[in-house]
């Protein structure tokens, strides 16, 4: 007949147990560190400061900061500020230069991401006030826009 020993002690087992236990987990975590430091590159990602696919467009609605957001940081971290030509885009690296061209008169500006958005269904991007004014009037509110990836 064969007897299995229960261990009484829960926490105690034999060195060679012990030693296994102990060099699978310092693999499992060697394992992880590597894969951690892995340099490639995730598809489908952008980073901060990366660059997007120059000639990247798309179409739809933009709008324009309302002033409640003068000074307030951005996602980027920097303050926001009407006077300069930037925008919010929901997936386009901060630091990214976008042509934006008002479908309506042709007249196109160039500005550069910073801020994350919007966050409103159909529209495509938020420019600062100044960028806006330089392809429509602020009284239209949202434009129907084409926006192009520059170098």
């Amino acid at each position: 007949m064969t007897t299995h020993s229960l261990s009484l002690h829960p926490g105690r087992h034999d060195g060679a147990h012990l030693a296994r236990w102990l060099a699978r987990g310092f693999c499992a975590v060697m394992l992880l560190v590597l894969v951690g430091c892995s340099s490639t590159p995730r598809s489908g990602g952008h980073s901060s400061g990366g660059s997007a696919a120059s000639g990247h467009s798309e179409s739809g609605m933009a709008s324009y900061y309302g002033n409640e957001f003068q000074s307030r940081k951005t996602a980027s971290g920097e303050r926001f500020d009407q006077g300069k030509l930037t925008a919010a885009h929901r997936t386009l690296p901060f630091g990214t230069h976008v042509k934006v061209i008002n479908q309506q008169n042709g007249r196109s500006v160039v500005v550069r991401v910073n801020d994350r958005g919007p966050f409103v269904k159909g529209r495509i991007i938020d420019l600062s006030r100044s960028a806006f004014k330089s392809i429509a009037s602020t009284n239209a509110g949202v434009i129907s826009v084409r926006i192009q990836v520059v170098d």
